[in-house]
């Protein structure tokens, strides 16, 4: 193994760089790992499914899967030195449908720097004199047919043609001023300017973020990934000594045993970054030798601290505004954008100072998004340049090919700053990285490495690089617990799925929900697809084909 790792140094190591230390290392994993799900999703997730009971569930699947599988992702790309894709052509070429696969949810992933640029534009508007949320008293709020109110519930009072909505201030602000929504996918209208200079600036960061690869991003984390941790200590503060602080936090963790946890494991999968390549292609640049058995252990227990902490920040803050409206607290929970940009920026208009607050919660926004994006890009383009290291490994043009796809991506994207944007966005998140693609891609791993590779090789791998021999329940988990566990859930969300609807008032056509699947297949397809073309084209005995990784350990 030593012999085959000094060749891939010797033929390309240089110039694909290395982490400049250990800390860098830890500091983007933790601010791609820790991202928007920890703050808008966790939360809420654990309240709605049974408070502290849900606790038992999340625990349970992060053991059984978010730490076995963070350790295999990390562990394979520390191993090979590869890539999302030509990791698997060391371990298992049959496989590389892996690889494609997940370069395919990658691109899709690229569009959630749109809640970056959201995130931006409410930062802008924090700044004024008087928020505009705070108040029905704006240029949009307008019209015979609806009304406004101060209050974040929205109602709808009487009934048949004579009922009225009532819509929050905060409501209005976001679908008539910050992204004017339009009557649907098939109305994108014209393009948001302010929005789309947002999201101009948000790729602007991001190139320059990565345009040296881990050489520029390894720096940039050292403010990126820490200082929300500043922020989200200031508002946790802020939030558990307001009035109504603690009834938001009994809201948030009361034990409902009734209740169905079935959304703890898509929580532990997208959280932990799992089956995306992400863990591959971030361990890839560690030097051979790197615990990372022992990282899995303390960037695991970061990640889910950080959930658990961010949920008193959002409860504390919903309880108060529940008691200064006079409403239950479940009238006022909200999760993802809802949260992020109704409830929560409503809330801290009802605080003295309430410029600062949003200004602190706003920017908290932006950095977490940030790491998140700018490891998913570099990913990306890692992957890409692994493939093609003769044309991509050259002076001069990496950062070129990097400004290429920043440049195509914001283009491309232009139309998410529309006013039908949201519709746009809303299908690409429900279909294209949604938990089918997450489950197929955490089977297909675990198949692989646990059965056609070998856990037993692995383990000596893993022993040989770190010094230390993992668990022995990590094997099990490998070979048995993810693989049921994760087809498991796929059936469950399979039985119970329903057509996707951004509010009660609005069903998408029939062509998008089509567009939706086909999103989705596109990335799971590639998997088997690969597999027959690389047995047609293979000359030999399958296993020849399948496993050829003697030269290697």
């Amino acid at each position: 193994m030593n012999r085959e790792h000094k060749k891939t140094k010797k033929s390309h190591g240089k110039a694909r760089g290395k982490w400049a230390n250990k800390t860098e290392y830890l500091l983007v994993v933790a601010g791609n790992v820790v991202g928007l799900g920890n703050v808008w999703r966790f939360p809420y997730l654990c309240y709605k499914n049974g408070g502290g009971a849900f606790l038992v569930p999340y625990t349970m699947l992060a053991v059984l899967c978010g730490l076995p599988l963070f350790l295999m992702e990390s562990a394979i790309g520390q191993y090979t030195q590869e890539g999302a894709v030509t990791c698997w052509r060391k371990l298992c070429p049959l496989a590389q449908g892996i690889g494609y696969g997940q370069l395919i949810i990658k691109l899709y992933d690229f569009v959630y720097i749109v809640i970056q640029a959201w995130a931006l534009l409410y930062l802008i508007f924090s700044f004024s004199a008087q928020l505009p949320w705070a108040h029905c008293g704006n240029s949009w709020n307008t019209g015979k047919a609806e009304m406004c109110s101060d209050l974040h519930v929205s109602l709808r009072v009487g009934a048949g043609p004579s009922a009225v909505n009532i819509d929050s201030a905060a409501g209005r602000a976001k679908q008539r001023r910050a992204l004017s929504i339009s009557g649907g996918i098939g109305e994108l209208g014209s393009v948001r300017w302010d929005l789309a200079l947002c999201l101009l600036a948000c790729w602007t960061f991001c190139y320059f973020s990565i345009w040296k690869g881990v050489r520029s991003s390894g720096k940039v984390v050292y403010f990126t990934a820490v200082f929300p941790y500043v922020m989200l200590l200031v508002l946790l503060i802020r939030g558990v000594t307001l009035p109504g602080a603690w009834e938001g936090i009994k809201y948030y963790l009361y034990p409902d045993l009734k209740q169905v946890w079935v959304e703890a494991g898509s929580q532990i999968f997208f959280s932990y970054s799992l089956a995306s390549g992400t863990l591959t292609v971030l361990g890839s640049y560690n030097e051979i030798h790197n615990n990372c058995y022992k990282d899995t252990f303390l960037l695991c227990l970061l990640n889910s601290g950080t959930s658990f902490v961010a949920g008193f920040v959002v409860f504390s803050v919903l309880g108060f505004m529940a008691e200064r409206q006079g409403v239950p607290v479940d009238m006022v929970v909200d999760s993802g954008p809802g949260l992020a940009f109704i409830a929560y920026p409503q809330a801290t208009a009802l605080m003295p100072l309430p410029q600062f607050w949003t200004i602190c919660f706003f920017l908290m926004l932006i950095l977490l998004s940030v790491d998140t994006h700018f490891v998913t890009v570099e990913c990306f383009i890692t992957s890409v340049s692994d493939l093609f290291p003769k044309h991509f490994r050259r002076s001069g043009r990496s950062e070129i090919f990097v400004l290429l796809i920043c440049i195509a991506s914001y283009l491309i994207q232009l139309p998410l700053a529309s006013e039908g944007g949201i519709y746009i966005f809303q299908l690409i998140d429900f279909y294209a990285c949604n938990r089918t693609c997450v489950d197929i891609m955490a089977v297909c791993q675990c198949l692989v490495l646990g059965w056609i590779f070998g856990a037993e090789r692995f383990y000596n791998i893993i022993e040989e690089m770190t010094g230390t021999r993992p668990c022995f329940y990590f094997k099990l988990c490998w070979k048995y617990f993810i693989p049921v566990l994760t087809m498991g859930s796929f059936i469950v969300y399979m039985l119970n799925y329903k057509q996707m609807e951004i509010s009660a008032a609005y069903v998408y056509p029939y062509w998008a929900h089509v567009l939706g699947w086909v999103m989705s297949m596109s990335s799971i397809l590639m998997v088997p697809l690969f597999a027959v073309v690389q047995i047609c084209l293979g000359t030999g005995p399958l296993r020849q084909v399948s496993v050829e990784t003697s030269k290697l350990y």
